[in-house]
């Protein structure tokens, strides 16, 4: 059982960083004792052209080695979940090794509600046309994003769990999401991931490298029921993701600078290990 909800407060209000880290650490090696850091070779794609287009886009990103391909559509919230099972069959077939990552809860909310659907028929559709697991990323609508990861883990589909945070937010919200996926992944154990992101338009109140460290380590400590915490170069620059490495985390999220970030796991102390999608460790280099 992972730590209360007052003591992640009181953790959040305490000037003891290396206390927390230590603490966040020890979890870190029960569940992690291997000295590893996976990382996913990942590239990015927005379902704002052609699906031809999409297609011929896709090529590259295999040729570059990666292994999976995360989808957004937020340029294009107008379309339905049939163009969507077009796309992805479509995907499958050219490159049936590729993960499809993403759509977050937003997106697929937006979808359910174009194509007249409930949420459990949209994600069973997406699910069946070849996405293989949804993004965690933050959600205006809380209840809906809960809605969404526990209508994916009854069908099967495993799920990242996110928190954006200095949107304005107070502790006791962070907290609520916390505690939110905690019960989650009690009841389904769908979640793979915690990944926590900065807003990601420029933030009310900057967090420092500080925060986002601690924010790091009470999630470790209060999450243990998942296997891993994500840090990232999109959220922290390298030297903030090594020392991360000493704050909870067993993941160095996904990239195109593989070369980057094998060096900075190596030279933080830890052994690099690639993983897919949905975080199965694929080999040690």
């Amino acid at each position: 059982m992972g730590i209360s909800r007052e003591e992640a407060l009181d953790c959040y209000r305490s000037d003891d960083l290396i206390g927390l880290g230590m603490e966040a650490d020890a979890v870190r090696r029960r569940l992690h004792p291997e000295n590893v850091v996976s990382y996913g070779v990942e590239d990015r794609i927005d379902c704002a052209e052609p699906q031809e287009a999409i297609l011929r886009s896709l090529d590259d990103v295999v040729e570059s080695d990666a292994t999976a391909v995360r989808i957004s559509c937020a340029a294009q919230p107008h379309h339905n979940v049939a163009w969507f099972e077009s796309l992805f069959k479509a995907i499958k077939h050219r490159h049936p090794g590729l993960d499809l990552y993403g759509l977050s809860a937003a997106e697929i909310i937006e979808i359910a509600k174009v194509s007249g659907l409930d949420l459990r028929a949209t994600i069973a559709r997406l699910r069946d046309a070849g996405l293989d697991t949804i993004a965690g990323d933050g959600c205006a609508d809380h209840e809906g994003w809960l809605a969404v990861h526990e209508a994916a883990h009854r069908l099967g589909l495993r799920t990242t769990a996110g928190l954006t945070f200095s949107t304005g937010e107070t502790l006791e919200h962070r907290l609520d999401h916390l505690a939110s996926i905690r019960r989650l992944q009690n009841a389904t154990g769908g979640f793979t991931a915690f990944v926590p992101q900065v807003a990601a338009a420029k933030a009310l109140d900057e967090p420092t490298a500080v925060e986002y460290l601690k924010t790091l380590a009470i999630a470790r400590m209060f999450l243990d029921n998942i296997e891993n915490i994500q840090s990232s170069l999109g959220a922290a620059d390298l030297k903030v993701l090594q020392v991360s490495f000493r704050f909870g985390c067993n993941d160095a999220g996904n990239t195109t600078a593989e070369e980057t970030l094998r060096y900075a796991i190596r030279d933080a102390g830890f052994k690099p290990a690639q993983r897919d999608a949905l975080y199965r460790a694929m080999f040690l280099n």
